[in-house]
């Protein structure tokens, strides 16, 4: 648990509090148009027509891109950091992948399959799937270059030159590796297009606990000086959650 001091805000009455909360929620509408607008933006991108004939191991045999759809029109990877060779799945890639257990049953309902896609054997991330007790697919793009096609993975020639191509820009990056959401549409012939990827700070739409933690008084409680998921754990290697003996805001020691 972060140890960040909090300032104690004002203490108003009922209708003071009401006022602040109407001139917010003005703010927040905004918003709320914005991220539809943009919504729509996104929908109107162009699409590309992919052309590898990407391959993917899976507990059911090989499969191509297109059959990671299952049928379904729309398919959404995560770009799960898990490299060959690891001892298991990165842990914020974890917290991602915590979150698809309660969507996927919905997400079916608008013609959309997810899927995670890692670089590391098969066998491994069975594995480590077994341990955090996950059922959604998970696939591997070992010994292919899927990963590194969609701006997820970096030789090493790469990354010795210092800077690699993530996020739509050149960039220092400090690991082989990259977390990314990649999203593919498949018409009724079958051919496959790429719609839609996002990097960085992008791929938090897949971490509703962050949307709940905005909510609060303490919202994330991050360090933005520091790796602000420093927190973060693999879900079977926290310690008992915390309670705080501080009052409502705990000063700094």
């Amino acid at each position: 648990m972060n140890t960040l001091a909090h300032e104690t805000p004002a203490i108003v009455t009922h209708d003071a509090w009401r006022t602040a909360r109407l001139a917010l929620l003005a703010r927040e509408k905004d918003l709320t148009r914005l991220h539809d607008q943009i919504a729509r933006e996104r929908r109107a991108l162009p699409w590309v027509r992919v052309e590898a004939p990407y391959t993917f191991d899976t507990p059911q045999g090989t499969r191509t891109l297109a059959d990671l759809f299952e049928g379904r029109r729309q398919l959404m990877v995560q770009h799960f950091m898990f490299a060959p060779g690891w001892e298991q799945g990165c842990k914020s890639c974890s917290f991602m992948a915590d979150h698809h257990a309660g969507a996927r049953a919905h997400l079916a309902q608008r013609d959309l399959t997810l899927v995670a896609v890692s670089r590391a054997p098969l066998a491994d991330i069975d594995a480590f799937r077994r341990r955090m007790g996950w059922t959604f697919p998970w696939v591997s793009s070992f010994g292919t270059s899927f990963n590194h096609d969609f701006g997820v993975n970096f030789t090493q020639e790469e990354m010795s030159r210092g800077q690699v191509d993530y996020n739509y820009t050149r960039q220092p990056f400090p690991h082989e590796e990259a977390p990314g959401i990649s999203v593919f549409v498949r018409d009724d012939a079958g051919q496959v297009f790429h719609t839609y990827s996002r990097y960085g700070r992008g791929v938090e739409t897949m971490m509703h606990t962050y949307a709940l933690l905005d909510l609060t008084p303490y919202g994330r409680d991050e360090d933005a000086d520091d790796y602000p998921m420093a927190w973060v754990r693999h879900h079977d290697r926290y310690d008992a959650a915390p309670v705080s003996t501080g009052g409502c805001c705990a000063a700094k020691p």
